[in-house]
């Protein structure tokens, strides 16, 4: 063979070479991007700083929306009884993981849908006693998350408003009847009160008449003050809420700071922008190969205590120096 014919036959391994090496590249990157399913019953609009939150996790694991993973929301607005069909939507879709977030209806939904599509929920309650998984260091099957606990802070919210009210004998509790836990908030908030000589009026509203309502009945018992209690349907009223109170001048009582800032009095409750964003840490982990029965449900450590300096001013109320003092932050 003459060295012509020698090179041209290089030349030729060379390229077949190249070819076989590109085409597994070629291959991964035509592989589809990964997909998860957001699943919420609150709403977009009043939800913006917990989807940040969530992207915040996602990107500690290496992935940006849009980039090299898809995120398809679906939304219930309140309305839980939607739940379950916007569930199995998303697996029919399909999608890799499920972030169920916005409380016990979204997480049950998503469970009921899917025994093996990796879950990932946020919520208020014991997911050990809700089934959802074992036991919170091995979850055990195809769900994780993050506990909220804000359910469970109901008594605790109580007395901080009881100390800011002092003098009053009853203290209103809206409550929404179709929220699952709605039950046990009664039984903790009524027992709390007993222990502090606290009588409890419970308020119900399940819709926006029903809100109104409940802050007429408010305004005509002359009720001093009221507890809007942990539920999402509340979350996606929020402005509502906030200015109904200012209307009439109640001093209220929320579980989370986007209350505050919006101009609500007060609020106990934990970070809920950064519990999101160990949503989609964990969202992440599972894409990377994680599995949802290694992951342990995690619990909040920080909560905040937030007062709107404002809205105490407008309602001539005086915050005394014990309450300033345990304050994570005050808005003015």
């Amino acid at each position: 063979m003459g060295v012509g014919m020698r090179r041209r036959v290089f030349i030729s391994l060379l390229g077949g070479a190249a070819a076989s090496s590109a085409w597994p590249l070629t291959a991964r990157a035509q592989q589809p991007m990964p997909v998860i399913g957001f699943l919420s019953t609150r709403a977009p609009d009043d939800s913006e700083p917990l989807v940040a939150g969530f992207r915040r996790g996602l990107a500690e694991n290496g992935y940006t929306e849009g980039q090299n993973v898809r995120v398809e929301y679906r939304w219930a607005l309140g309305q839980y009884d939607r739940m379950s069909a916007l569930a199995e939507e998303l697996v029919r879709r399909p999608v890799n993981v499920i972030a169920a977030t916005g409380g016990e209806p979204s997480a049950m939904a998503a469970k009921a849908a899917t025994s093996s599509i990796p879950i990932i929920f946020s919520l208020g309650s014991d997911p050990v006693k809700l089934g959802l998984v074992a036991s919170y260091n091995r979850p055990g099957g195809n769900a994780t998350g993050v506990n909220l606990l804000t359910t469970t802070l109901e008594p605790k919210r109580l007395g901080l408003l009881r100390e800011l009210m002092p003098k009053a004998t009853t203290i209103g509790v809206l409550l929404d009847p179709n929220f699952p836990p709605s039950a046990n908030q009664i039984n903790d908030l009524q027992e709390a009160g007993r222990s502090i000589g606290l009588q409890i009026h419970i308020l119900r509203a399940s819709t926006d008449s029903e809100i109104d309502t409940a802050f007429a009945t408010i305004a005509q018992q002359r009720i001093p003050a009221l507890l809007v209690a942990a539920a999402p349907f509340f979350d996606t009223r929020r402005d509502k809420l906030v200015a109904l109170a200012a209307r009439h001048a109640v001093p209220t009582m929320y579980q989370f700071r986007e209350y505050t800032l919006a101009g609500g009095l007060i609020s106990y409750g934990i970070d809920l922008p950064d519990a999101y964003r160990q949503v989609g840490a964990y969202a992440g982990r599972i894409l990377k190969g994680a599995k949802p029965a290694d992951l342990p449900v995690v619990q909040p450590v920080r909560f905040q205590f937030v007062f709107n300096l404002k809205t105490a001013k407008t309602l001539g109320l005086e915050i005394s120096p014990n309450l300033l003092s345990i304050t994570d932050e005050v808005i003015e």
